[in-house]
């Protein structure tokens, strides 16, 4: 009886050993089959671009995709075009998007910047006070600009080096104008959308980009476009990448992926249709 109760307890010791055997045995095989998952690593990527691209609300929509897409977490410095050109000549960003050719070009042209590639335009508008106290509704922006000057019209400018204050300076150049001359003239120092803020309070004209104008005309009372449609009123954008020879905290990979993200199909469809819904028209235009 003694040995039969032996046989017994040895045959369920064996059945459990056995059992947990082939559990730990299923446990490995399940494991071995199970995906691995692989952790991605974000980093950040310091984006220098003008207020302008950031008060029309763009930025809103095409950083997020960007980021869903890629493992970057995206700091954008919206400040003037002749700032965020200056950050990437001290290598203090990784990638611009800005809108003053002849300024960029000479980034290009000293290797401070590469992968220079055209996104998208809109243009330069005067907007004003209704009422048009200077009669430039309209005119020409040469014959607009002096009518300001000589009727001491309120003129507000953004001071602040940015694309928009370049290009009000090459039309006042263009006019054989000196604006602060005027004793109403009123620099700002401030972004497109501010600037525009300050202009209908002034109840001045103010040259600004379209894009921020319909963002924001809602808010400005009675303010409409005065001057439009020169060829010398075309704002063109560019984005580049920030030569990673600057120093070693440029992120090259980034700046690359950036790149090819404004200018990829999706995103340029994307930017062809922004505002549309909201405006009645596009903010920005595409190139043929």
């Amino acid at each position: 009886m003694k040995n039969k109760f032996l046989f017994i307890m040895f045959i369920l010791f064996f059945a459990m050993i056995t059992a947990c055997s082939n559990s730990d045995t299923e446990k490995a095989e399940n494991t071995a089959n199970e995906p691995e998952t692989t952790e991605v690593e974000i980093s950040d990527l310091i984006l220098a671009t003008t207020t302008s691209t950031q008060d029309s609300g763009l930025l809103d929509v095409l950083i997020p995709m960007f980021e869903n897409e890629n493992p970057y977490n995206v700091k954008t410095i919206a400040i003037g075009t002749g700032q965020a050109l200056e950050m990437g000549v001290n290598g203090e960003a990784d990638t611009l998007l800005t809108h003053a050719p002849d300024s960029e070009k000479e980034l290009v042209d000293s290797g401070d910047v590469l992968n220079y590639q055209q996104v998208m335009y809109n243009d330069f508008i005067i907007v004003g006070p209704t009422a048009d106290p200077a009669g430039i509704k309209g005119l020409s922006t040469e014959e607009a600009f002096t009518k300001i000057f000589e009727s001491k019209s309120a003129f507000v400018s953004r001071g602040d080096d940015s694309g928009t204050h370049k290009k009000e300076l090459q039309l006042w150049e263009s006019a054989g104008l000196t604006p602060s001359e005027n004793e109403a003239y009123l620099e700002t120092g401030q972004g497109m959308g501010s600037s525009l803020q300050v202009a209908a309070e002034k109840q001045g004209y103010i040259l600004t980009d379209r894009a921020t104008y319909l963002a924001q005309k809602d808010t400005l009372g009675d303010f409409e476009v005065l001057v439009e449609g020169d060829d010398n009123l075309l704002n063109i954008y560019h984005v580049m990448e920030v030569n990673a020879e600057k120093n070693d905290m440029i992120n090259a990979e980034g700046a690359k992926a950036f790149v090819e993200f404004m200018t990829d199909e999706e995103t340029q469809s994307t930017i062809a249709e922004f505002g549309v819904e909201e405006y009645g028209e596009p903010l920005f235009f595409l190139f043929e």
